[in-house]
């Protein structure tokens, strides 16, 4: 009997305490070895990453059938079941890519389309979060990418000679309105919206879908995630502030949570800045999102969005610095998304959604006080699907209303307000039609009436791609786009036409095995641009144009160097325009002739971590000194940036961030300010636009909790 009991004793003990060991490597489709991919077992605590060259091992204490699961940005997820019963198991695995979120920028990698997706640059979150310099922004990544032009003063999107309003940006086919947070006076604004909430980031420059409306050189499409997979807490402690987020994941669906906490005041004391901060900015941010899968095709998405932010600076006179006034802001921001999408049968698709957006700007100046309101609903409804093997159609409708107020409350005078509502209702269809497997044909156009100026309008829109060789192809684009002025010109003129842009671009496209090249030449004619009459900012006309044209080119590779990604981009840009207090025709003071742009990323195996390195370059801009006969002859000098970001894993659900701009501390100037009274001289005196400090130092610590331990921040920061 004791023997016996021995021996069942032993056999408990081995059975309770061997050990399986796994390993295997982790591929792309072309095989190359993909690292950081995380491993688990699920309902369990094991698991591990991959190493620089895709190899896995490790072991578990696990008995029985078990599900190994393999995750990693980009990819699908891969599962597979496994018996663990103490002998070694070793899996291969083969990772496919997601559709929406290739490795490589272009989205044409081994197919083409005469549609806009075919020329617009898709980046995923990892791409904007990873881009030094970009601190994690969605136009500061963009800024990168040919075609854009460096504001440092603005931090928006200008794109090919287009001011910073005619960028806009969708959310899921919905137009925001207001998409960036304030800024102080000659500072750089950041975008709203964080890249980690969207699967796709996708930037056209021009020859846009009939789809969107209301912009007149750049459109932003951003599509959000689908529902989580998995429940996770997020932890954030920075240096400017932190934040928390909780997922939390079910079989059909997901819902999160984000509140955010932004105070700049405790860095700008340490940092000296040269604007007189009175107090420095400080924001509260809350996010909420829902996903929810309905029946087999259909997915209902819920978004919102709440910012409150302050700050009150002085603003020193121009010829006595002693002198100053107050200026303080307060911004408050609202917005909500709702998205539906439902399959109808094999061939046909409906989505549409609802958008709402509220923002106010309260602003004291001196002792004058200005309130600023815009609210704005935008509703949409998309029919698309094939009508036979040549021929696919996307038509719509959509309806876009908006109010805006600005009410000034004076010291001295008495109070005023100008104000005015638009609605903006529009219907659009367009047509892929495939002549071969080499050649289609994307036809289509744009109906819009304005209420304002009771005006409709019809834009056609034209693309057309062949299909040169297995990798590449030509394609050429056409289309006419309108947009509403500026607000703080509609309110003085309710009756202002709309400013309305032609595009010619001719492309040429070769993407194979993570390499994308990339030429593009265009044209850009304006007409009906706002113009001061008499130079009185009061009396509007549309007598205004102007022209753009460029060459651009573009070249990303992350195949040639091992754990390396890099792209190379440069635009040339010739533009003029004729509009607002311009004498005659000019270029603007936002354009720079030459831009050019280097980003590396480098995954450095020993020490797990991401090194990325940004340098940008661009020539002088123009800007216009009142003491010379010329109008905008003036050139700033080049600006320069050299910027760092290191992302070091120590756990798989841990991370240290450290990134820092213009790490060479050049001195850039973005333009000249001028008095509006001459001196002693007989001339006007001027001050340079800068930087408000030298460099910009951010330090994060992200801590994420799940079950597998495995998930980590990475793709958000």
């Amino acid at each position: 009997m004791k023997i016996l009991y021995l021996a069942l004793f032993t056999l408990m003990y081995t059975a309770a305490y061997t050990q399986t060991s796994i390993s295997g490597k982790i591929t792309d489709e072309r095989g190359v070895g993909v690292p950081l991919a995380n491993v688990i077992l699920v309902d369990t605590y094991d698991g591990t990453s991959s190493d620089a060259d895709g190899n896995f091992t490790f072991t578990t204490t696990e008995q029985g059938t078990k599900t190994l699961l393999v995750k990693f940005v980009g990819y699908k997820d891969f599962q597979k079941e496994v018996v663990l019963e103490g002998k070694p198991v070793v899996i291969d695995v083969a990772l496919e890519e997601m559709i929406n979120q290739l490795e490589a920028v272009m989205i044409t990698a081994g197919a083409f389309g005469a549609s806009d997706e075919s020329r617009r640059t898709v980046f995923r979150a990892l791409d904007i979060a990873t881009t030094a310099g970009a601190t994690a922004d969605i136009a500061g990544a963009l800024n990168t990418l040919p075609g854009t032009q460096k504001v440092g003063e603005s931090g928006r999107l200008f794109v090919r000679g287009g001011d910073g309003n005619e960028a806009k940006t969708f959310i899921d086919g919905l137009l925001v309105m207001n998409a960036y947070s304030p800024s102080a006076p000659n500072t750089p604004s950041r975008g709203r919206f964080l890249p980690f909430m969207f699967k796709g980031t996708s930037f056209s420059t021009g020859g846009y879908s009939a789809e969107y409306g209301q912009a007149l050189s750049s459109a932003l499409v951003l599509d959000s995630k689908d529902k989580s997979e998995a429940s996770r807490t997020d932890i954030g402690m920075l240096s400017v502030g932190g934040d928390v987020a909780h997922t939390q994941a079910w079989e059909t669906g997901s819902a999160s949570a984000k509140i955010q906490y932004t105070n700049i005041r405790p860095y700008f004391g340490l940092i000296n800045q040269r604007i007189d901060w009175i107090d420095a900015p400080v924001s509260i941010e809350g996010s909420g999102a829902f996903r929810q899968e309905v029946g087999k095709t259909g997915m209902v998405k819920v978004y919102g969005n709440f910012n409150h932010s302050n700050y009150a600076i002085y603003q020193h006179n121009i010829d006595d610095y002693t002198s100053k006034f107050r200026y303080d802001l307060t911004n408050n921001y609202r917005y909500l998304n709702g998205f539906y999408k439902q399959a109808l049968n094999d061939s046909w698709m409906m989505r549409g959604g609802l958008s709402y957006t509220y923002q106010q700007n309260n602003a004291i100046v001196d002792q004058d006080n200005i309130v600023e309101t815009e609210k704005g609903i935008h509703a949409k409804m998309v029919a698309e699907g094939s009508l036979s093997d040549h021929i696919e159609l996307k038509t719509g409708a959509e309806v876009l209303q908006r109010t805006y107020s600005q009410q000034y409350l004076l010291h001295q005078g008495n109070p005023f307000a100008l104000t005015f509502e638009e609605i903006i209702p529009a219907a659009f269809a367009e047509a892929d039609i495939y002549a071969s497997e080499k050649f289609v044909t994307r036809a289509g156009a744009r109906v819009e009436y304005n209420s304002l100026n009771r005006q409709a309008g019809v834009d056609p829109r034209v693309s057309l791609a062949y299909k040169t060789g297995t990798y590449s192809q030509v394609s050429f684009a056409y289309g006419k786009f309108r947009q509403t002025a500026n607000n703080t010109l509609v309110r003085f003129n309710h009756a202002l036409d709309q400013e309305k842009a032609e595009h010619f671009i001719l492309n040429y496209q070769h993407v194979e095995n993570n390499r994308t090249f990339r030429v593009e030449t265009y044209y850009k004619k304006y007409s009906g641009l706002v113009k001061y009459i008499h130079g009185d900012s009061s009396l509007l006309n549309n007598g205004g144009s102007g022209y753009a044209k460029g060459v651009e080119l573009f070249w990303r590779d992350n195949r040639s160097l091992p754990r390396t990604d890099y792209w190379i981009s440069y635009s040339y840009l010739d533009t003029k325009r004729d509009y607002l207090n311009f004498p005659y025709s000019a270029a603007p003071s936002f354009a720079s002739r030459h831009n050019f742009s280097v980003v590396y990323k480098y995954f450095v195996q020993s020490i797990n971590s991401q090194l990325g390195f940004t340098y940008s370059y661009t020539t002088g801009r123009p800007y216009n000194n009142p003491n010379s006969d010329k109008f905008n002859g003036g050139k700033t000098p080049s600006y320069s940036d050299l910027s760092f970001n290191w992302s070091y894993l120590p756990k798989p659900y841990l991370i240290l961030y450290l990134s820092c701009t213009n790490l060479l501390g050049r001195d850039n100037i973005f333009g000249y300010e001028y008095s509006t009274v001459k001196n002693a001289d007989g001339l006007y005196n001027h001050r340079a636009i800068k930087q408000a400090a030298p460099r910009f130092l951010f330090v994060g610590i992200f801590i994420t909790l799940s079950k597998d331990k495995s998930v980590n921040q990475l793709p958000s920061l």
